[in-house]
């Protein structure tokens, strides 16, 4: 039986073993996910009534295979259409209208996490989470082959010492930075690693620091989301939860506050609730209703590496798939989107199962 090993189980990484499951149904496929949760940054929490999407806020219809995915392939129960339009501030935070206005926007009554949970439920795939690699390990055949070697596999050592694997096969799907440090420390000796690691190293990332705030009380706004097109401001984006259906309470408002990336990296490591506090403040600037300012409740959570500023030089990821390895993700494809990541994994998918 074919062994396939899958690291990290975010979108890209369960369209992929979707595809699988049709394209190589032979095939034994493990997943090892660092945290509790499925999707990577398409993240969902709940707290109470509420539901909210605290990390990618929404799917984009601008893939045509991935609409198709999700609203005719999948169970599309619970999906739920945005529909409001998204608008631009500048570095003053004066709100103008129009990006985006006709363009769909899903996400689900239960989150965003919904479509990862979609995808591997039509899979035999075993997830095993809260469980992080932090050894890639090339064994058999020719350690050192530069390409092509058939007899080499892979195995992967977590944090507990425990070894996965063998694996016919292997995915990456970390972001980028991740990626290149399982890739430095790799037990592979090849030339392929080396030219692999200066390209996924290359790939810069924007930090991205959230505030999530509660108001019992409803604003009166046009628009589901705003964006700073100039980046120039300290916030980079807001969106309103109660924008989407079953999220928030009725009479209720929950905002998602994301800093933008100076904001973000020089307010990591600072206390949690103060930078809630003037991301708040921020916002009811931006949105121009002082109540803001004071939420009843917040949460937060910061993403280190939240949105590629480009794609990775495919070459040596092409080369690397004749060594069953195999990088996928928003990155590989080279948009900072959750669609691309989505499409990504299927390409990704049907190439392994080609390759096997």
């Amino acid at each position: 039986m074919t062994e396939i090993g899958i690291v990290g189980a975010g979108a890209g990484a369960a369209a992929a073993a979707f595809v699988l499951a049709d394209g190589a149904p032979d095939a034994d496929v493990t997943v090892i996910e660092k945290s509790g949760g499925l999707c990577g940054r398409a993240a969902t929490r709940r707290h109470g009534e509420l539901t909210y999407d605290y990390g990618a806020n929404y799917l984009k219809a601008d893939d045509e295979r991935v609409v198709d995915l999700v609203t005719e392939t999948l169970d599309d129960e619970g999906l739920v259409d945005v529909d409001e339009p998204v608008y631009t501030f500048d570095a003053d935070g004066a709100v103008s209208p129009g990006r985006d206005a006709d363009e769909r926007k899903w996400s689900y009554r239960r989150g965003l996490t919904q479509i990862a949970k979609r995808l591997f439920a039509r899979t035999d795939a075993t997830v095993h989470r809260r469980t992080r690699v932090e050894t890639v390990r090339r064994v058999g055949g020719d350690n050192t082959a530069a390409a092509g070697d058939a007899g080499g596999r892979w195995e992967l050592v977590d944090a507990a010492g425990e070894t996965w694997g063998p694996f016919d096969r292997l995915l990456l799907n970390p972001p980028a930075p991740q990626t290149a440090d399982l890739l430095r420390t790799a037990e592979w000796e090849s030339s392929i690693r080396e030219s692999l690691l200066d390209a996924v190293s290359a790939v810069e990332y924007r930090t991205i620091w959230t505030a999530v705030a509660r108001y019992p009380f409803e604003i009166d706004a046009p628009y589901y989301g705003l964006v700073n097109v100039d980046k120039d401001h300290a916030v980079g984006w807001i969106s309103r939860e109660e924008c989407k259906a079953g999220h928030v309470p009725d009479g209720e408002t929950l905002l998602v506050v994301q800093a933008n990336d100076d904001w973000s990296r020089a307010h990591y490591d600072r206390d949690p609730e103060e930078n809630a506090s003037a991301l708040a403040e921020h916002a009811a600037a931006i949105v121009g209703d002082d109540r803001l300012a004071d939420p009843d409740w917040t949460d937060t959570q910061g993403w280190r590496y939240a949105l590629p500023e480009s794609g990775v030089d495919t070459d040596p990821v092409d080369a690397a798939r004749e060594t069953g390895l195999y990088l996928l993700g928003d990155w590989v494809a080279g948009e900072a989107r959750l669609h691309a990541a989505i499409a990504n994994g299927l390409d990704v998918g049907e190439r392994v199962a080609t390759d096997l």
